[in-house]
């Protein structure tokens, strides 16, 4: 097997959306020991790349249909329903009056709408009967069971070269104003906890393996219900759309995380050759 060298890898960073991922680029070229460059080399961890496509001989280091799932929820909705991925209710529904209907037809639930391809919560909205389609809206509509909490609050763990590690917790500040959506763009903060229970493993476990993002890299986000069980919101990954958060307020893991993915980079690199 012929190892991979240094000028055959690369931080593929190029075209109008790539300054979104500037800083990234350069703390994993730091890591790895690669360049980052405009056009694709034979193994390129893809940030950014105009056309999103590669050559049969350039390798991306995350799977690109991997990036194309964590990036639109009606495809992790699908993904997560074929291989059984405990979350709360999630519907793909056609239109937006039957959207209502099943708001209107089920109030045993609190039911909310997901705009498909935001982040940070970006326009997700609770559903009402009363409502009224929202213009534009990619279809079908992502409805999905709405969990109220007395504290909002999200758990990550994050995975790379097969591995679990990592266990925090996504939470408003005391005192702070706080929102449906725990988003650190919205003002929530991490914070690292112990170990991760056994049921959120086989939880994540199950959302990054149908995701194909165990053997690189990818993060899941829980939410538990009060009754204990571990459910998953989403994953997500590196790459054209958008980048996991590494604006932990923790260096201590986040050095951990870097060096982790920069472990499973070259694992990958030299599995695949």
């Amino acid at each position: 097997m012929n190892v991979p060298r240094h000028e055959d890898c690369c931080i593929l960073n190029s075209g109008p959306g790539s300054w979104a991922f500037e800083p990234l680029a350069r703390s994993l070229a730091s890591a790895l020991g690669v360049e980052i460059c405009d056009t694709p080399r034979s193994y390129n961890y893809l940030l950014h790349w105009e056309s999103g496509l590669l050559n049969a001989d350039q390798r991306s280091f995350i799977p690109i249909e991997s990036i194309e799932i964590a990036a639109d929820k009606r495809r992790l909705a699908a993904a997560f329903t074929e291989a059984n991925v405990p979350t709360p209710e999630t519907l793909l529904i056609p239109s937006f009056a039957a959207a209502v209907d099943l708001v209107r037809t089920r109030p045993e639930k609190q039911w909310c709408l997901k705009y498909p391809t935001g982040c940070g919560g970006k326009g997700h909205r609770l559903l009402s009967p009363g409502d009224s389609e929202p213009p534009n809206w990619p279809k079908p509509f992502v409805v999905q069971e709405f969990i109220r909490l007395p504290e909002p609050e999200v758990y990550r763990t994050y995975c790379a070269d097969g591995e679990l590690f990592g266990w925090m917790v996504r939470r408003f500040p005391k005192g702070k104003a706080s929102s449906p959506w725990v988003a650190h763009a919205r003002g929530a903060r991490y914070a690292r906890l112990e170990a991760i229970p056994d049921s959120a493993v086989a939880a994540s476990r199950s959302a990054l393996a149908c995701t194909g993002l165990m053997d690189s890299f990818g993060c899941a986000d829980l939410i538990q219900r009060p009754t204990g069980e571990w459910l998953v919101l989403e994953v997500g990954t590196d790459g054209l759309f958008n980048h996991a958060d590494r604006d932990l307020g923790d260096p201590e893991f986040e050095a951990k995380l870097l060096h982790k993915v920069a472990a499973s980079f070259w694992n990958r690199a030299r599995s695949s050759s």
